[in-house]
């Protein structure tokens, strides 16, 4: 009916922020829902399959778990230096001016990331952690060769290597180069070179095989990255970010698998391809391997069991390529690449193409990322996150400045003729038929639009939900004061102000507007905006002034434009029965 264009207003803004909320969810493979069920435990296969990249079972036995077409994989020969439990495990601290990096002598492996520019959410007096290999966690870097050995097995991530290079970044250094090398392994030498650079969250990964023995041999380098399935700590129950491996070709762009996807064995993404990473994702941060374009690659998402008492362990994201033969006393080098850090945008577009896309904007990423180019430009005028989100969203209210006003003056006009439509229901209430006739003729007369105040803001409502994800999704948020007590824009007020605030905006622009002369629809019209702003009470604090700034612009706005109708500005507070 004509006479609920508020609510509709409501209905529809209300309504699309839960449809983007249970979207969001789904999208990031979780039931639409406050509070997701827990993870359940991954079951996977430890039997050895042709055509896999090889796992380590509790015994130390080399096995297989997952498909990884063109790779076979042997089981250990007696003096192999595949697995040799008499040698014992030794780790390497790392450092760089941005890093604290832990290699592990087997296989050269990185098992450990510390950032030293990023505090800890659930610990603001540690660093960040995103790698790391203990009782709660795994989520580790491997490398290694498979396939075509003298003795049916090649230097793998289960290997025991040696390792050289320099331990700090010393001042005056640009670089700093770590070296990691196997004995040899069914006629195949491995050498591992990282080479780590000031101030940069990627590293060149440089492997070179060497043939030792007397006969050509085709061996293939697998790059993987291992993650149990958990969330990442601290992470809020009232929103949602993937978290999970993600794949990216140029045919198919970015694919995220998730995790029920790989547990199901239902995982949908581009197997075969020539350039594009592997990726594990999380809120604000990534890791990925990428191998140079051109080189033919078999791409690989699995679950895989290590013997590890963590639960929902482990996920599997692997790239296999295969150089050409390498004949006897010859070195093939595979120069490759990975990154472990932050996902801001800006630095990840210069290392690989589409490699910005694990900063996940969901559907309308056409819409934000111009949005956070426009964000991160007035950041570096202005030189604070919070006060660079008020110039944005003034800036978009000054873009859709004509569309409000439309909006606006058609909501004027209603208010207007308001007592009119209030006194015919009233005198025609045991008639609808005839009232639904009254009603039309006196928006005929009056010259209004009953719904000509939603169609402008309904324009204005994906460029909103897609700053509400940039704003989610930007690592720079994280630790960013902006006033007072406003100390971190990516966590909620502690004190809880600006939700209060918000709520109180949102009531103030409730009020401005026309009551329906239905008091179901009254009802509805306050209590849409008090349910809505209960979900702020949890969201980052740089959301919540987004929305307090785009609700004092409005409310601003609509002022203006009603006294310039001669529609004074009045209260409509709720009448309710």
């Amino acid at each position: 009916m004509n006479d609920i264009r508020r609510t509709i207003l409501w209905v529809i803004f209300g309504f699309s922020m839960v449809l983007l909320w249970d979207q969001w969810q789904i999208h990031n493979g979780k039931k639409a829902t406050f509070f997701p069920a827990p993870a359940q435990q991954v079951a996977v296969a430890t039997n050895g399959t042709t055509g896999s990249v090889p796992s380590v079972n509790s015994a130390g036995v080399p096995s297989s778990a997952g498909s990884a077409p063109l790779v076979s994989v042997a089981p250990a020969t007696t003096g192999s230096a595949l697995v040799n439990p008499s040698v014992p495990k030794e780790r390497f601290e790392v450092t760089t001016d941005v890093l604290k990096l832990t290699f592990e002598s087997e296989g050269g492996s990185l098992v450990r990331t510390e950032f030293l520019k990023h505090t800890d959410m659930s610990d603001k007096s540690k660093n960040f952690v995103l790698l790391d290999d203990n009782k709660e966690r795994v989520y580790l870097a491997q490398s290694g060769v498979i396939g075509g050995g003298a003795a049916g097995s090649l230097p793998t991530h289960k290997t025991p290597m040696t390792m050289s290079g320099a331990r700090t970044l010393k001042d005056g250094d640009d670089e700093l180069v770590v070296k990691f090398t196997s004995g040899e392994v069914g006629g195949i030498k491995l050498v591992k070179t990282y080479t780590l650079r000031r101030g940069a969250y990627d590293m060149a990964v440089k492997h070179e095989l060497t043939n030792v023995s007397n006969a050509p041999l085709s061996p293939q380098l697998y790059l993987q990255l291992v993650r149990d399935g958990s969330k990442p700590p601290g992470e809020s129950s009232f929103y949602s970010t993937f978290t999970g491996p993600a794949v990216y070709t140029t045919a198919k762009k970015y694919q995220k698998v998730e995790f029920d996807e790989i547990k199901k064995k239902k995982a949908d993404y581009e197997k075969q391809a020539t350039d594009g990473y592997v990726a594990m994702v999380q809120h604000y941060f990534a890791s990925a391997w990428m191998l140079p374009d051109g080189m033919a690659r078999t791409i690989s998402v699995d679950g895989v069991d290590i013997g590890s008492s963590v639960a929902d362990c482990c996920y599997r994201a692997t790239m296999i390529t295969a150089p050409e033969t390498i004949a006897p006393d010859t070195t093939k080098v595979i120069e490759t690449k990975f990154f472990a850090g932050p996902q801001q945008e800006t630095t990840l577009e210069k290392l690989a193409p589409g490699l910005e896309l694990v900063k996940d904007y969901g559907w309308l990423t056409i819409l934000a990322k111009p949005l956070y180019w426009l964000l991160d430009k007035l950041h570096g005028f202005i030189l604070n996150w919070g006060w660079s989100i008020v110039a944005l969203v003034v800036l978009l209210k000054i873009a859709f400045y004509w569309l409000n006003a439309k909006a606006y003056a058609s909501m004027a006009k209603m208010k207007a003729v308001n007592p009119k439509i209030m006194e015919m229901r009233e005198r025609l209430k045991d008639n609808p038929q005839q009232m639904q006739q009254e009603m039309m003729r006196i928006y005929r007369e009056e010259k209004v639009n009953p719904m000509g105040g939603c169609f402008p803001i309904m324009v204005q409502i994906p460029v909103f939900i897609a700053l509400y994800w940039v704003l989610l999704s930007s690592v720079e948020m994280r630790n960013a004061p902006w006033i007072l007590w406003i100390k971190d824009l990516s966590s909620p007020d502690p004190y809880y102000i600006l939700p209060l605030v918000m709520t109180l905006t949102t009531l103030l622009q409730t009020a401005l507007n026309p009551t329906p002369p239905d008091p179901m629809q009254a009802k509805m019209m306050w209590f849409m905006p008090l349910i809505f702003s209960v979900m702020f009470f949890f969201f980052p604090a740089g959301l919540v002034l987004y929305w307090i700034t785009n609700n004092i612009l409005s409310i601003a706005q609509q002022w203006i434009i009603n006294t310039r109708m001669g529609v004074p500005p009045q209260f409509n507070l709720p009448k309710f029965k």
